[in-house]
């Protein structure tokens, strides 16, 4: 084992937070940081700088290639955990879509416990992230935002946003104006006043290059040059080093792999750990802080016990239905069959062009929803009542106080009309799923042309878990998100799928849809709720929006970090990746990983002053 100089901060992790986090640190020229990353620098790569090759990416060195436990509410499925393993992390790998929490959910992080963290508080650090796009008077008529009362022109941070695609395709107009009708249109900038309704969503695709902008291209590509700054890649930690004589205990240090070699670097202020939802417990696991009950049965010491690390594990599930277009309607189906013709033409006008089929993923439009039905009278008699049954009991422990605290911003979320509890979206093209082949579903891409319609669960009530399983750093751990186990979120889910059907028929986004309705899985046919719970079973997957597990809360109520994201019992150490998100965003949760990171690398320079 080698000892290598020492640094002021190490971060563990050269991902979406790790990097933004890394990057303003930096900024004081004192300051020198190491960021280590178990992947590989892959910033030249045409298939993480070319929107459309988000596919290719899926199963290759640039991810994990995570499972979870079988599901039982999924028809015993095992799900992929997708979770980035590059310099970049999973904005390296995602969808692109960058949208932003309601005000309300961000809100419910400072009423469970976290004073302080709230959207007034947190807006300013989604503006210092990204740039918004400049948009003409023209093109917010086509984009359907012409009916926004301002843009978030504060917005002028590092990730570069545009509107994906077109401009002029037919669905973000008829997608505004339908919900307009429905009384459910965003009245602003999402950024500024995020509320329920309809817009059109931003994506992390420079609106210039119209590549990928993440966080490797966007916070650490224009300041590497900077001395005080050292990314190592293919870097695999082992776990935190700590001074146990010191009373509470501190983070001196990390040890790693690098070339073959077990190494070891000190970091005279602190460790940051930035390794995602489903690495950072497994970090702290691995290092001793834990559940000492697990700790000692993989034979490794106890160094802090903090029963709550791996714990709290949130994550969107999602489901869609696909309706066949009219003809006149452009979509991406035939790149989902890799029609050679088809494939080689979008090849040539992004080469050319940078424009084309290649530019974007088909995700344009968005829409925050309460389920309706919930809003009559004899709906809201049915929701206090799958409440009440499902309520937790009070009872002396972490889970349950955790639970309870969850458990009334969800039930405040679903009784009020002003609140979303699904994100609905479009992408234009067939979305190919896991189906029940019992129903007659097909399992690849099938012909003719489609708009998919998506519904996420936005506040889901089940809570998974995410441990190692070995003391071997390089052995996976063991993820079981929990899908849809609690009552509620079946219910609530199945709701949402139904109001597909009632969006797909509203005019007039059913003119760009063949009629009758024509459906790509006569298994998403759904008349009543039954039909939807089967195909949620069947079909519902992950959105890969992975969070919680080392949360920031009160110690009492389950929390890993407190809001300062300082880990429990210790000095040194803090935590400010998606694992510490006390609550996810209302859909994908990409930008305010973004957000959190900035505010968390404020946080350690206030200390640091």
């Amino acid at each position: 084992m080698s000892t290598q100089e020492q640094y002021d901060f190490v971060v563990v992790g050269g991902g979406t937070a790790g990097l933004v986090v890394a990057a303003r640190l930096s900024e004081d020229l004192s300051h020198r940081v190491l960021v280590l990353e178990a992947g590989a620098d892959l910033r030249e790569d045409p298939r993480v700088k070319t929107p459309a090759f988000y596919d290719a990416l899926k199963g290759t060195e640039t991810a994990w290639g995570f499972k979870s436990v079988p599901q039982p509410l999924l028809n015993g499925r095992s799900v992929d955990m997708n979770q980035g393993k590059l310099l970049g992390g999973s904005s390296a790998i995602n969808a692109h879509v960058f949208v932003p929490p309601v005000t309300g959910l961000i809100d419910a992080w400072e009423t469970i416990g976290n004073k302080g963290w709230n959207w007034k508080t947190m807006r300013r650090y989604f503006a210092k992230a990204y740039t918004s796009p400049s948009v003409d008077e023209s093109s917010r008529k086509i984009l359907g935002i012409d009916g926004w009362k301002s843009t978030n022109n504060a917005a002028q941070g590092p990730l570069q946003a545009s509107f994906p695609g077109a401009m002029t395709h037919p669905v973000r107009r008829a997608w505004a104006e339908t919900f307009r009708a429905m009384g459910y249109c965003m009245k602003d900038d999402p950024f500024i006043d995020p509320s329920i309704g309809s817009f059109s969503c931003l994506a992390s695709i420079h609106p210039d290059t119209k590549e990928r902008s993440y966080s490797a291209s966007a916070y650490y590509e224009p300041v590497k040059g900077r001395k005080n700054l050292h990314v190592l890649t293919n870097a695999h930690v082992d776990k935190i080093l700590f001074d146990q004589t010191s009373k509470p205990v501190r983070a001196t240090g990390v040890q790693y792999k690098h070339d073959g070699e077990t190494k070891v670097v000190s970091a005279a202020k602190e460790v940051i750990l930035a390794a995602g939802a489903l690495q950072s417990p497994k970090v702290l696991e691995l290092s001793g802080i834990g559940n000492s009950a697990l700790l000692k049965n993989h034979d490794i010491d106890v160094v802090v016990d903090l029963p709550a690390v791996g714990e709290n594990l949130q994550d969107h599930a999602v489901c869609s239905t696909g309706f066949e277009v009219v003809d006149e309607v452009d979509t991406l189906d035939a790149l989902a069959r890799q029609e050679p013709e088809a494939l080689a033409q979008a090849m040539q006008e992004y080469a050319t062009q940078k424009t084309g089929p290649l530019s974007y993923l088909g995700v344009t439009t968005y829409s925050y929803l309460p389920i309706i039905e919930y809003l009559t009278a004899e709906g809201q008699k049915k929701l206090r009542k799958l409440l009440d049954e499902n309520r937790p009991p009070v009872a002396e422990s972490l889970e349950n106080a955790r639970d309870r605290a969850y458990f009334e911003e969800v039930e405040r979320a679903l009784l009020s009309p002003n609140e979303p509890t699904g994100a609905y979206l479009t992408v234009v093209g067939q979305s190919v799923v896991p189906v029940d082949e019992a129903m007659g579903s097909p399992r690849g891409p099938v012909p003719e042309k489609f708009l998919s319609i998506g519904a996420i669960l936005s506040q889901a009530l089940s809570r998974g878990t995410v441990h190692i399983q070995s003391s071997d750093p390089s052995a996976a751990p063991a993820i079981d998100p929990k899908y849809l186990t609690n009552p509620v979120d079946m219910d609530v889910l199945a709701n949402h799928m139904l109001q597909i059907e009632t969006i797909a028929r509203s005019s007039p986004l059913s003119k760009l849809l063949k009629q009758p309705l024509r459906r790509r899985d006569p298994a998403s046919e759904l008349t009543d709720l039954d039909a939807a719970k089967r195909y949620l079973r069947a079909s519902a997957i992950s959105n890969w929006h992975m969070g919680g597990s080392c949360a920031m809360l009160p110690r009492e109520k389950g929390g890993v970090v407190d809001t300062e994201l300082k880990v429990y019992g210790l000095q040194n150490l803090r935590v400010v990746d998606s694992s510490a998100l006390p609550i996810l965003s209302t859909a994908n949760i990409q930008a305010t990983v973004y957000a959190f990171a900035e505010r968390a690398a404020d946080l350690i320079k206030e200390t640091w002053r």
